[in-house]
């Protein structure tokens, strides 16, 4: 049974000259999973969903879960500004079978908090599988208040909310006054959000020793917070460069130079800077240079009968 705890990754999606490169999003996939995280998304806003069709996005999905075999979950981002279409979107998702919907407010409309509620009540109810709230106001124009949340508990298939608002404050009543799950989604404050009681995250971050991240979450909950904290001051200069230029620019750039993926974005994203691109390589360096947290093997999967050998993020 999936719990919607730990570190997730919002799995960036790998072009190559201009198509989708199914088989890098599966490397990283079975990279990721062997890594210990707790569960992976598709579809999100680090995997430019924005720019990919329906066929694409059913591909990828489809992919990704051959290549994890089960070793972890997976879930599907969904966003729209039409209930309806958002609706119609996960009534036919629901044939692939993902884990959960990661569905984002609606963009642009900007509606009332009673539009909100009605929207994902709507989402719900055409969801077969559990839904993980998405809020990221700086994204979307609209914040999911703490009420709204509430209210939408009583959805059964509602179990956590992504939580993106930059307000810790906001975080705290709803660790305080709501049953579900919240999942951090601003890396930069992901520490604080743990000792706060989150039950986890969603971090793009985290495809950057992922084995480092999951240690951050073990030792918050095992109560080791000195040991958390010295953790994570070593993460953090790489976390704020992974965020210094636009989501998912800089995260390519760092896994493209450590050659697993190409740096390739489709517009209106593009790929980070010169001058960013030589300050990661420096961080990176010194990141990678930490010991692993732990042991993991290469693994192999099987594509269409043929047997690969995967690396690791390093």
């Amino acid at each position: 049974m999936t719990t919607f705890e730990g570190i997730w990754v919002p799995l960036v999606t790998p072009f190559r000259q201009g198509k989708l490169d199914l088989y890098g999003a599966q490397q990283l996939a079975v990279t990721l999973s062997s890594a210990g995280v707790h569960g992976l998304v598709v579809c999100g806003t680090t995997g430019e969903a924005a720019t990919l069709n329906e066929h694409e996005q059913d591909k990828l999905l489809c992919g990704v879960m051959e290549a994890v075999q089960g070793r972890c979950p997976v879930a599907m981002g969904i966003g729209g500004s039409d209930t309806r279409a958002v609706a119609e979107k996960i009534a036919h998702i629901n044939t692939l079978q993902p884990t959960a919907f990661l569905v984002s407010s609606p963009a642009y409309v900007r509606p009332s908090q009673e539009g909100l509620r009605l929207h994902f009540e709507a989402v719900a109810a055409a969801a077969e599988n559990p839904v993980i709230l998405y809020n990221i106001p700086s994204r979307t124009g609209v914040n999911i208040e703490p009420g709204t949340v509430i209210a939408l508990e009583r959805q059964r298939n509602i179990v956590a909310i992504k939580e993106c608002g930059g307000n810790l404050a906001q975080t705290m009543e709803l660790l305080h006054h709501s049953g579900l799950k919240i999942l951090c989604g601003d890396d930069a404050m992901l520490f604080n959000t743990l000792c706060l009681g989150a039950h986890g995250a969603i971090s793009a971050a985290a495809h950057i020793r992922p084995d480092l991240f999951v240690r951050l979450f073990e030792l918050v909950r095992a109560g080791q917070i000195e040991r958390a904290r010295t953790l994570f001051k070593q993460l953090l200069p790489v976390i704020q460069l992974l965020f210094s230029e636009p989501n998912p620019g800089p995260v390519k750039a760092a896994l493209s130079i450590q050659s697993h993926i190409q740096d390739e974005l489709r517009l209106p994203m593009t790929p980070m800077s010169a001058a960013g691109r030589v300050k990661l390589a420096r961080a990176l360096d010194e990141l990678m240079a930490l010991p692993f947290a732990m042991k993991i093997e290469k693994p192999e999967f099987s594509i269409n009968g043929k047997s690969r050998q995967l690396g690791l993020v390093r």
